[in-house]
């Protein structure tokens, strides 16, 4: 199957880029894109390894574009030593002339994090699109530097969050990747960006309620649904339809290490939502009072599987053992280019367990906080581009990172 994910069709188009005839003006843009390491280590000093991959976005290369690209070399030079490894840039955030605080892209991202409703990609979006605002760039390529090292950071700040990473990678391919922007002004084309920013923004705000709409159809009167763990746009669901006076109940599993099943079964008990409280290893026992499983997704891999919360995968094997269908409601800004093949090919997500007695050293405890449920037991995904089955996710990737 490996061959016909998304990231091997984008990757293999790339490829077939490179085997054209070489043609002088592009040869220094014909190279894979980038890592981090990579970057630092650009065989070709003379112009960022950044740029050598910009037309594969583009598809537009011109003598204009690679002379700002020569000028920008010395800008990034500067650059590195006004941004540190916070994200910091040298550009305030609508201060007057004589403050010379420097806006950072973690502290901004922070502040938005504080809004206890809104997701932790959302709050990574809305903190880019306030460096697009905070720059004081001069051209397109000193703003694109600032915005990927703003995301790179960003990334950073929690490597094992797939949301985070996916909602940067996203922002940046919305936000920059249009062809239309080489034929204006920069001021117009500046403006154009914040407008895109902002709109990728409420788009992104938005999903959780466009999906709470979506889902209502399968959610009947006198149905049992099993959760799992915490998840903001279940319970964005779940809200929904006890305001459509539908009538149902909910089992919650306790949702162990951190217990985010005991937060999800209050909240809904707010809403006067008959509500049953399961340990984890209940599941099984109590299953074939279940009509439907609905959980939330940390991430949605290109197979149509998802990762999330440590037990999801064996609540979906119980639920397939006995013709349950498994729903995952997950926003479109956590479809990731990631193709797991099984339960260790993930980076770690380590998670501290207290059992409340003391463990002796010789004993090891496994700290994993999510594993990966394969796309076969899964039912439908409710996402806010649509209701899908999980062998769409590649093709909706693909239309998402082109």
């Amino acid at each position: 199957m490996w061959w016909r994910s998304a990231s091997f069709i984008l990757d293999r188009q790339q490829e077939q880029n490179t085997n054209l005839p070489p043609n002088p003006e592009s040869l220094l843009l014909s190279s894979p894109p980038p890592s981090m390491a990579d970057s630092l280590q650009n065989p070709k000093p003379d112009i960022s390894a950044y740029y050598q991959t910009r037309a594969a976005h583009h598809a537009v290369v011109t003598s204009d574009w690679l002379a700002q690209a020569q000028a920008a070399v010395s800008v990034q030079t500067n650059d590195d030593v006004s941004s540190g490894s916070d994200g910091r840039v040298a550009p305030t955030c609508g201060g007057t002339g004589g403050d010379n605080k420097t806006f950072s892209v973690i502290d901004e991202f922070n502040s938005w994090r504080k809004q206890p409703d809104l997701a932790e990609a959302v709050a990574a979006i809305r903190a880019l699109a306030a460096v697009i605002r905070a720059s004081q760039a001069t051209t397109m390529m000193e703003l694109e530097i600032e915005l990927k090292k703003a995301s790179d950071s960003l990334k950073a700040w929690d490597a094992t969050s797939i949301s985070l990473t996916a909602g940067c990678d996203l922002f940046m391919r919305y936000v920059t990747r249009t062809s239309a922007l080489e034929y204006e002004d920069f001021n117009s084309a500046r403006y154009r960006l914040i407008e895109r920013a902002e709109k990728f923004g409420e788009i992104s705000y938005k999903a959780r309620r466009i999906i709470a709409m979506l889902s209502q159809d399968f959610i009947f009167d006198g149905c049992t649904i099993l959760v799992h763990g915490f998840s903001r746009v279940v319970l964005e669901v779940l809200k929904t339809a006890a305001q459509n006076k539908k009538h149902f109940r909910v089992f919650c599993t306790e949702g162990r290490p951190d217990r985010t099943g005991l937060r999800l079964s209050n909240e809904l008990a707010k809403l006067d939502v008959p509500v049953k409280l399961l340990i984890d290893s209940a599941v099984a026992y109590t299953m074939d009072e279940v009509d439907m499983v609905l959980v939330g997704a940390d991430g949605v891999v290109e197979s149509g599987g998802i990762i999330n919360m440590m037990g999801t995968y064996q609540i979906a094997l119980v639920s397939h053992s006995m013709n349950k269908p498994v729903y995952v409601a997950a926003e479109s800004y956590k479809f990731a280019r990631l193709y797991p093949l099984d339960q260790k090919d993930m980076g770690p997500a380590l998670r501290t367990i207290d059992f409340g007695v003391p463990i002796p050293s010789k004993v090891e405890v496994e700290k994993s906080a999510r594993d990966y449920t394969p796309p076969q037991y899964l039912t439908l995904l409710f996402t806010d581009i649509g209701v899908l089955t999980p062998s769409v996710v590649s093709d909706e990737l693909i239309q998402l990172y082109l």
